[in-house]
């Protein structure tokens, strides 16, 4: 009997321990998650409380970009830009009617002398005819800068003068020219010599025979021959 209460007793005692340790580890672990409890409450206050940050961007400036951008003037950039101004007309009614171009095949090119025969020291005058050898309307420039006479020797060897050569005229003159039509321009020849960009001296051309040609753009004319004598010697005094 005596050993049977000694073992009650031992063991109450180990019960009344692990109660006390049992507590002892409750009581750290809820003082524990307290504070812990707290602070999620803290937070969560904070996160509901604080106001939600704005996506509105920043209203534009109304200060126009110092670069200028497509308004060097500086004025606003919303501004409505002006309407493009009309395209001009040409002034020329040739170049205006939408007529297509006349191409040097559709041409026909012919020159004339003013008389068959020179005497050294004249300026001849040539007259270049163009005709629209064509089926249809077309337009071409028939002026100066498109034109040229070209004089050669008889045999078309070896080239004078050419009328492109020294004072060329830059003048155009654009025309609608109907099938068959012919419009005609004068060339001059002062009856010297000349060389590309007049780069040589120009010299009096000796009498003899001659061919010159016309060109209107690259399309030229069938040559054509001229005399030049020289100045009858006046009869001697008796």
């Amino acid at each position: 009997m005596y050993w049977r209460r000694r073992l009650i007793a031992g063991i109450g005692a180990v019960v009344v321990i692990v109660v006390v340790i049992i507590l002892i580890v409750w009581l750290s672990s809820g003082s524990g998650s307290a504070p812990d409890s707290k602070n999620a409450a803290a937070k969560s206050s904070a996160s509901t409380s604080a106001p939600a940050p704005s996506t509105q961007s920043a209203p534009p400036s109304s200060e126009a970009p110092s670069g200028g951008g497509d308004h060097g003037d500086g004025g606003d950039p919303s501004a409505t830009p002006a309407p493009p101004a009309p395209a001009q007309p040409s002034g020329n009614p040739a170049a205006d009617s939408g007529v297509p171009g006349c191409s040097d095949q559709s041409l026909s090119v012919v020159l004339y002398t003013d008389k068959p025969t020179y005497t050294v020291g004249d300026q001849p005058v040539f007259t270049i005819v163009t005709t629209n050898g064509g089926l249809a309307a077309c337009s071409r420039d028939v002026g100066k800068a498109a034109q040229n006479v070209i004089v050669r020797t008889l045999d078309g060897s070896r080239t004078l003068w050419s009328a492109q050569d020294c004072a060329p005229d830059k003048g155009v003159n654009i025309q609608v020219l109907q099938p068959g039509q012919q419009v005609s321009d004068t060339v001059t020849w002062s009856g010297t010599t000349s060389s590309p960009g007049c780069t040589k001296k120009r010299v009096q051309v000796a009498a003899g025979g001659y061919q010159a040609t016309a060109k209107m753009g690259e399309r030229e004319s069938a040559p054509i021959t001229f005399n030049v004598v020289a100045p009858a010697q006046a009869p001697a005094q008796q």
